[in-house]
């Protein structure tokens, strides 16, 4: 078996997102995270729940498990009880998104999808981030919009909570006393110097950053051979 590759570190660490949540909905939206939920719900999350985004909660092959009809799944996002993996067109250092426009809302010089469902979910369940190509476009010292709800912005939001960020360079946290970014590890082959240039706001970087953790033989055979056998994974991330 050949050894990891950029997109299969990853699919892990956006994984590891979900770790310790137990029985909460997972919500990953985009080819890594949705691999990397079904993975850790085959190995060490077996009681998340996994929906087909209408109706039904699936087992990790897709097959159906249980009956969650959209006005339960409404209740689920207003109770904690679900954890998003979002996109983000742009992101600040206090984790604010926006998805909606860039330039002046008024005057936006494009426009984006909208600011959707991120509110509610910033505001009403833990939500992570899935961002395939770290670059100072996207890691912005102020974001054009906010869609979704940072740090300095969610005080008093019971549900508040961004676990991670995960990018095609590293892991990134809020493990900061003012809750701003920080590296939380380092894909195998990428510095910090290539990081620091990529982002465009003062990241918090620990005197030693490790590694983000590898997937394990058997984590890579089921990525391979069970989650992701056709190889979706490379299309978001080829290194």
């Amino acid at each position: 078996m050949t050894g990891p590759s950029r997109a299969e570190y990853c699919v892990i660490a956006c994984a590891e997102a979900w770790r310790g949540d137990g029985e909460v909905l997972a919500s990953p939206m985009g080819p890594i995270p949705s691999i990397g939920a079904r993975l850790a719900r085959l190995t060490f999350a077996p009681d998340l729940l996994l929906t087909d985004g209408e109706a039904l909660l699936v087992r990790p092959d897709g097959t159906p498990e249980g009956w969650l009809p959209y006005r339960e799944h409404l209740a689920w996002v207003t109770g904690g009880r679900r954890h998003v993996m979002m996109g983000a067109s742009q992101i600040d250092r206090f984790g604010n998104q926006n998805i909606s426009c860039i330039g002046d809302w008024e005057h936006p010089k494009r426009q984006l999808l909208g600011v959707r469902g991120a509110p509610a979910n910033t505001l009403n369940n833990p939500t992570s981030y899935w961002i395939p190509r770290h670059s100072r476009r996207v890691f912005v010292e102020r974001v054009d919009m906010v869609c979704g709800v940072g740090y300095d912005r969610a005080d008093g939001a019971r549900y508040h909570r961004i676990p991670r960020v995960v990018s095609d360079l590293g892991v990134f946290d809020f493990a900061t006393p003012d809750r701003s970014m920080r590296l939380a590890s380092l894909h195998p082959g990428v510095t910090v110097e290539q990081v620091r240039d990529a982002t465009g706001f003062a990241l918090t970087v620990p005197d030693e950053v490790p590694a983000t953790r590898e997937p394990t033989g058997e984590e890579l055979r089921l990525i391979r051979e069970v989650v992701d056998p056709a190889g979706v994974r490379a299309r978001e991330v080829a290194a």
